[in-house]
């Protein structure tokens, strides 16, 4: 196993940018191909299911693993503190791999059917519940606190590369050797991070003696990081500001945007244009903050890009063609990006390292498990009212959690550190 960095081993990377430390560029490179895994792996999923069932069971075989991640994502965070983030995403890794692959042989010598591939997706979705928030504590261990930002936003370009490469990979997979052979990709792409995350140093980090109790109780543990989160000055209503962002955000930009595109007849093309223009302006987002590193006045331009993003969301019902919709989808990607890398690196720089998975895992649970809850609705909506009110609606939703990282003093006066 890799040696654990002293602080005297470490001053000198602290001279070093993020993005050329071959430290973090091995811990970025095992994250991207993890993500890329992931991508590979549900669109495999999602032919399988197809191919062995009608389109209502593959949707439930989809939204199997949606449940154990979010009633486990707080027990997830305890576990990533207990046992140290790197040690739980190389299980995760290992275990997802391993599932992966399985599968992947099960279709190539039968027909199995659904129950395997249900199987697959409840295992997908308990692991992610633990491995969610150990991924979100181990930046802190990778690099110095100063860094943390640029890493937030060289996360942001890894997810985009993700998911821009690991879709026709999928694809490709699929169309060449059928869904065993995209699960095989998938499974080869996930076990390609366990090395490159054996090989990453960890820094030491402070003791918290109140962060996790040796003797005490995972319950304790929990209630511990949950009360550490009600309490923090910035981390309690930045948590509030992220949940209200997200359920805002969700609806629109998934079954809201499908709707938009249907009824003013953009076609599959038209929304593919838009998504790609979200997509270029995220990304555009993600490298600002990787080039530069920090940006002043952290809590204030998250709060003023989700207020500027609630009026794109809301204006995006009213454009008048494809062309102007792709533009505003640009817009709402850049200042979507923008804030959602502010939060993050706010959240990491901002939350006690010993906490760091249990303060992920909160986060997570209010991005992956309330806010998703907004998109059934949000189609509920806009068959009773139309598209205008719903997006009118959920940009107002949005703009709350900006009005509230701007009113709460403690988060609109929170910077990054220098």
């Amino acid at each position: 196993m890799p040696s654990t960095l002293t602080a005297a081993e470490a001053t000198p990377g602290a001279e070093r940018p993020a993005h050329r430390d071959p430290n973090v560029l091995r811990w970025l490179a095992a994250y991207t191909s993890s993500m890329m895994g992931d991508s590979v792996y549900y669109i495999a999923l999602s032919w399988a299911a197809v191919q062995a069932g009608s389109p209502s069971q593959a949707g439930v075989v989809m939204a199997v693993s949606a449940l154990p991640r979010a009633l486990l994502m707080l027990g997830g965070g305890v576990i990533a503190d207990r046992l140290g983030p790197r040690r739980v995403v190389i299980g995760s890794d290992v275990v997802r791999c391993a599932a992966v692959v399985a599968v992947a042989g099960l279709l190539f010598l039968t027909t199995p059917g659904l129950w395997p591939l249900a199987a697959l997706a409840l295992v997908f979705g308990t692991v992610d519940a633990v491995f969610m928030p150990a991924v979100g504590a181990l930046p802190a261990r990778v690099t110095t606190r100063d860094q943390l930002a640029r890493v937030q936003g060289m996360r942001g370009l890894g997810i985009r590369f993700a998911s821009v490469v690991g879709g026709p990979l999928g694809g490709l997979g699929v169309a060449v050797g059928g869904a065993a052979a995209a699960f095989g990709l998938a499974g080869l792409l996930i076990a390609v991070s366990v090395p490159l995350l054996v090989s990453v140093r960890m820094r030491e980090l402070p003791a918290d003696d109140k962060a996790v109790s040796p003797g005490g109780t995972a319950w304790r543990d929990l209630v511990a990081g949950l009360g550490y989160v009600r309490h923090h000055r910035v981390l309690a209503p930045l948590m509030l500001a992220i949940a209200l962002g997200d359920l805002g955000f969700v609806g629109p930009l998934n079954v809201g945007l499908a709707l938009l595109a249907d009824e003013r007849g953009w076609g599959a093309s038209g929304m593919g244009w838009v998504l790609a223009g979200f997509g270029v302006g995220a990304g555009a987002a993600s490298l600002l903050l990787t080039v530069r590193g920090r940006l002043p006045h952290a809590g204030q331009v998250a709060g003023w890009a989700i207020l500027a993003g609630a009026v794109a969301i809301g204006a995006l019902a009213f454009v008048p063609g494809v062309i102007a919709a792709v533009g505003v989808a640009l817009l709402i990607g850049l200042l979507a990006g923008l804030s959602g890398a502010m939060c993050g690196a706010l959240l990491q720089t901002q939350a006690d390292a010993a906490y760091l998975g249990r303060v992920t895992a909160v986060s997570g649970l209010v991005s992956l498990g309330f806010a998703p809850l907004s998109m059934p609705l949000s189609a509920a909506a806009i068959g009773a009212w139309g598209t205008g009110p719903v997006f009118v609606v959920s940009a107002a939703v949005c703009g709350l959690g900006g009005v509230i990282a701007l009113g709460v003093p403690g988060l609109r006066r929170a910077e990054l550190p220098k």
